[in-house]
């Protein structure tokens, strides 16, 4: 059984950052799982001029990685060549308009990317119906949008409003493809069924390359035959937290706080919204304390976005009082109460404001 790690979309850059931490991951993981082939589905590079000066250092990690890796240009690294030495057992797709590779009973075809319409993908595609071989397993490697379904234009990275090699999944129909192992699609993991019983698969990037790549990263391992399987990477992301501080709350918020930021990722930049309430007449925390606390906690990990506000003048009114007494009483939901009593409030602030 052939053993596959598909990922796409690194973006190496000369900088020694979290991208190339990204790829000695996803190099060890390869390693750990017994893996026979590495596909990066597009956009390995920044940029042409990454390509020419990173290749030394490449050639030795990818050359000693202990696996074949197999490599499709994307629209950022689409001058890389076949000829361009990344290290013993590297292949890149490049020739156009199809390249191929095989391995055991596997045969990998690689569109490599080139600015072309929907209507130039049917036609590449509808051309491999003779080149498919029927006693392997046919994976289509693939840089580019599908078609099919709606994405916003920052699900693909930082790109220009424009068409990247549109493919819908009708274009695959009648051919003998079991997976389609994409790339350019940034945001997350994501699968969709082919019609004859396949994948298409893109794995999203594996390091948050713009901030709405939110969550950990994933990467798709796959034993040709079974299901695609995503993995998690301990890889820099991005996450986003929202917090509600309730008026019913009587206990220090700063723990409820502190435990919701320990409970995410520790290589995760945090993006924290704090809304609701607090009373500091009970819980004896105020507004300038908690403020400086979270961004104190913050330091280095993320940054937030506070608008929370101090009810403690409201609270020692005493129509207020009765009021959250009676409410108290009442024989509702917590999420009834707590809107009914947020109601009250913004009452008290539009009065007195």
């Amino acid at each position: 059984m052939v053993k596959i790690l598909h990922t796409a979309d690194i973006h190496l850059k000369l900088e020694k950052d979290e991208r190339w931490e990204a790829l000695h991951e996803i190099i060890d993981i390869g390693r750990e799982e017994g893996i026979d082939i590495l596909v990066i589905s597009g956009d390995f590079f920044d940029g042409t001029v990454d390509i020419e000066r990173l290749r030394p250092e490449l050639r030795k990690i990818l050359s000693q990685a202990g696996f074949k890796t197999v490599i499709i240009p994307g629209n950022h690294d689409e001058r890389l060549r076949k000829n361009i030495h990344l290290g013993e057992n590297v292949h890149v797709l490049s020739r156009k308009p199809v390249d191929y590779y095989n391995y055991k009973d596997v045969r990998l075809i690689g569109i490599p990317f080139k600015r072309m319409s929907s209507e130039e993908v049917f036609k590449i595609l509808r051309s491999l119906s003779n080149k498919l071989e029927a006693d392997k397993s046919n994976i289509l490697l693939f840089h580019g949008e599908l078609a099919d379904k709606y994405f916003h234009i920052e699900d693909f990275g930082n790109e220009c409003d424009r068409r990247y090699m549109p493919l819908k999944l009708s274009y695959l129909r009648g051919l003998n493809i079991d997976y389609v192992l994409a790339g350019h699609y940034h945001k997350c993991f994501k699968v969709w069924p082919l019609e004859n019983g396949g994948f298409f698969v893109y794995p999203g990037s594996p390091v948050s390359i713009t901030k709405k790549e939110v969550g950990q990263r994933k990467i798709n391992l796959l034993e040709v035959g079974d299901l695609p399987k995503e993995r998690s990477l301990d890889t820099f992301h991005y996450e986003e937290r929202d917090i509600k501080l309730s008026p019913l709350e009587e206990s220090n918020p700063i723990e409820y706080i502190k435990n919701t930021i320990n409970s995410i990722h520790p290589k995760a930049w945090i993006f924290l919204r704090i809304g609701g309430f607090i009373d500091s007449n009970t819980t004896g925390i105020t507004e300038d304390e908690l403020r400086n606390y979270v961004e104190n906690i913050l330091r280095g990990r993320g940054e937030c976005e506070l608008y929370f506000r101090d009810i403690d003048i409201i609270s020692q009114d005493d129509l207020f009082k009765r009021f959250k007494e009676k409410l108290m009483e009442i024989d509702c939901s917590e999420e009834e109460k707590e809107l009914m009593l947020e109601m009250l409030i913004e009452s008290f602030i539009e009065v007195m404001s």
